[in-house]
């Protein structure tokens, strides 16, 4: 997902999330919000509108014709800094993981939504129905790891996420992470899919975090920080996992 545009309706205070959770794995599960019709609907036609409605009838946009477009110029600078093989994260209808094996690189997608891995497919793109808190092949092995369009929400959670994603990547690995553009944004809420026009999916949590979150959140879970870049509207941190190594004493 993707960050509201300016002149978007402001954010207010966030509700609070439920923390009774399985351990390991936030809650409730996103499957069927994020499988609903109009998440589907709007993937299978390359159109919106479709929202984030938060509980307090905010709406957050969603950019569906650009997730449903090729690559564009903000997209091909992040896959120009991805190492080794990459794991697209909430991949959604797969424009990264096609991007990148049309560069005869070697990725592959993962979402919830069986629309968005079907249209992943279709685009010439290697993906699967699970979630990040599933089992999934390459644990510790991931060169990089991809959070575009705002799937740093994922969970609710930033630092049950950022421990994940550790698990996932190789030694020394690198995450990419997109933030809001809004640098004060640090929010976890819950929120619902929806087109506007009918009944919203089930709530589940999510999170929005603008890059001085992301580096907070990053920094006490033993992340150290490669890059932070911006592309138009965009925003972009890359991150290593560990500590980076002690300079000698001079």
């Amino acid at each position: 997902m993707s960050s509201p545009p300016a002149g978007s309706a402001p954010a207010t205070a966030a509700v609070p999330v439920d923390r009774q959770r399985t351990p390991g794995r936030p809650g409730p599960s996103p499957e069927r919000s994020w499988s609903a019709d109009p998440y589907s609907d709007a993937l299978r036609t390359g159109r919106g509108p479709l929202f984030l409605r938060r509980t307090d009838g905010w709406l957050l946009p969603l950019d569906v014709e650009r997730w449903c477009a090729p690559a564009d110029a903000a997209d091909l600078e992040v896959l120009a800094r991805c190492e080794g093989t990459v794991l697209d994260v909430g991949c959604g209808p797969g424009r990264l993981v096609a991007a990148l094996g049309a560069r005869g690189r070697r990725g592959l997608g993962i979402d919830v939504s069986e629309a968005a891995v079907a249209r992943t497919v279709r685009c010439g793109g290697q993906a699967l129905r699970r979630s990040v808190f599933d089992p999934l092949p390459g644990t510790g092995r991931w060169g990089t790891v991809l959070l575009m369009d705002g799937n740093l929400g994922i969970g609710g959670d930033p630092p049950a996420l950022l421990g994940r994603l550790a698990q996932l990547l190789a030694p020394g690995g690198l995450l990419i992470a997109e933030t809001a553009p809004q640098p004060d944004v640090d929010e976890r809420v819950l929120v619902q899919v929806t087109d506007a026009r009918g009944t919203p999916g089930p709530p589940f949590p999510w999170a929005r975090l603008g890059t001085p979150a992301l580096l907070r959140h990053a920094d006490r879970a033993g992340w150290h920080p490669d890059a932070r870049w911006s592309t138009g509207d965009r925003c972009f941190v890359a991150l290593r996992t560990g500590r980076p190594p002690a300079r000698p004493a001079r």
